[in-house]
């Protein structure tokens, strides 16, 4: 069964994907429409799949008590809009008509603070380790389903909006794997030198 939203920017029941609400969004300014998909990638600790910790860090439950690396990240309040699993389960917190506080100091094509204009999707990993054959499928999936809903017209990753900042989703994210079977995503893919 393809994705689908409902009117408030929220995904429909469907088996691998729950909604476990953000307190990390606001209001898009001016009620500015999505434009620009934002590819990430996110592991607690890094390079430590699954666990609790990416859901208590976008939900503020963070034990920092849990592992010593969490000192580096006390008081930070960030979420994303998904989470894309190891197993390919889908995660949202945040609706796509909200923003999501997943992008930062950032720029595209001119225009600053990306959070306003885009729709951010984390995947569970890192910047050197290949991700599953199955996040792949489920991006595909859900960048389907938000195009139906949303005028994207670029999708970009974390270190093309904010260069010398970030890495993410890094040189182990393959972007014509990405492209391949998601032709609008294979025509707004990063230009060549820039992957």
């Amino acid at each position: 069964m393809p994705l689908q939203l409902d009117t408030a920017g929220w995904l429909r029941p469907a088996p691998g994907v729950n909604l476990v609400p953000s307190p990390n969004q606001d209001e898009r300014p001016g009620h500015e429409v999505p434009s620009l998909l934002v590819l990430h990638n996110i592991s607690l600790p890094p390079g430590e799949f699954g666990g609790p910790h990416i859901v208590r860090l976008f939900t503020n439950s963070l034990v920092l008590a849990d592992h010593p690396w969490f000192e580096n990240i006390r008081g930070l309040r960030v979420s994303a809009h998904f989470l894309i699993r190891r197993d390919g389960q889908i995660l949202q917190f945040v609706a796509t008509l909200q923003r999501a506080w997943h992008a930062g100091v950032s720029e595209f094509e001119g225009r600053s603070r990306c959070n306003d204009f885009s729709i951010g999707v984390e995947l569970e990993g890192t910047d050197s380790q290949p991700y599953e054959p199955v996040q792949y499928t489920r991006l595909q999936a859900l960048t389907a389903c938000l195009r139906t809903h949303h005028p994207l017209s670029a999708v970009r990753g974390h270190e093309h909006i904010a260069p010398g900042r970030k890495t993410d989703p890094g040189p182990a994210f393959d972007w014509p794997a990405y492209g391949r079977h998601c032709d609008w995503a294979a025509k707004s893919l990063p230009p060549t030198g820039q992957t």
